[in-house]
């Protein structure tokens, strides 16, 4: 079996003190690279560092405590770590069940604040200096709202749509760098985000998260084909592949981790 072997490179996580950003970090860290890891919290970014280094004893973690919803965090956290290889943008928000017509102009701005800033001035930051090296990986974890997009909440769809389309055009400024840019789409992920959501049912019946999980992707994503939730893990191993050698001929692209549920080819 050929493992994938990041080892020498160096690999920013944002958003990653839990959830789907710290299921990325620490397969990255499993895969030798040197690992980034960025939360607002100190206690929290704490834990889960050791939660990478328990997984890779061996890796070399780092952590940067700082809100990247604005310009002087990226800024912080670029004079902190000036270089990378690997970049996840994977930091964002959601907020279900808001009306369009109850959704304000704050609302709108805080999302794209963080969603879609965030990612355009790390991207800017370092990928510049990916393509000078001859070797990078960028990545923006959208999901598969940025075409399917929620009526609950339409400005969260919007702004994966808009990942989406960052990563297709910096993809394209950066043809023939060897510098590979591309967004992933999970769909509903049973990451600590969700779990909150369910736990009100879970108390009330009794049953597992993966059951209820199951049940609200049945409900709210109908089209589904693996009719249950993604595990952290499974788009971590999505992510991986396209932060590593391998994907050395898949960029520009859109790479669904979303159980099925987008029905285009």
């Amino acid at each position: 079996m050929i493992a994938i072997d990041l080892s020498g490179k160096t690999a920013l996580v944002s958003g990653s003190s839990e959830g789907i950003g710290l299921g990325i970090a620490i397969r990255l860290a499993e895969a030798g690279a040197k690992v980034i890891v960025n939360g607002r919290h100190q206690e929290k970014l704490d834990k889960a560092i050791t939660e990478v280094k328990k997984a890779a004893p061996e890796s070399e973690v780092v952590g940067f405590v700082g809100d990247l919803g604005n310009a002087e965090g990226c800024d912080a956290l670029i004079k902190a770590h000036p270089s990378c290889d690997i970049l996840v943008n994977n930091v964002g928000i959601f907020n279900p069940q808001s009306d369009f017509f109850d959704t304000d102009d704050a609302c709108w701005q805080n999302f794209f604040d963080i969603n879609v800033m965030s990612g355009v001035r790390l991207s800017r930051a370092y990928a510049k200096d990916m393509a000078k090296r001859g070797w990078g990986r960028v990545i923006f974890i959208a999901s598969e709202s940025a075409f399917n997009i929620p009526v609950e909440m339409v400005h969260y769809g919007f702004s994966k749509t808009a990942q989406v389309a960052i990563a297709r055009g910096l993809a394209k400024s950066l043809a023939g760098s060897g510098v590979t840019v591309n967004s992933v789409l999970p769909g509903p992920t049973l990451s600590e985000g969700m779990k909150k959501l369910l736990e009100p049912t879970v108390k009330k019946t009794g049953r597992s998260y993966e059951d209820v999980a199951a049940e609200f992707t049945k409900t709210a994503r109908s089209s589904s084909i693996i009719q249950r939730a993604a595990s952290v893990e499974e788009v971590a191993n999505m992510v991986l592949y396209a932060a590593s050698p391998f994907a050395s001929a898949t960029t520009g692209a859109s790479l669904r981790v979303e159980g099925g549920i987008l029905n285009y080819l």
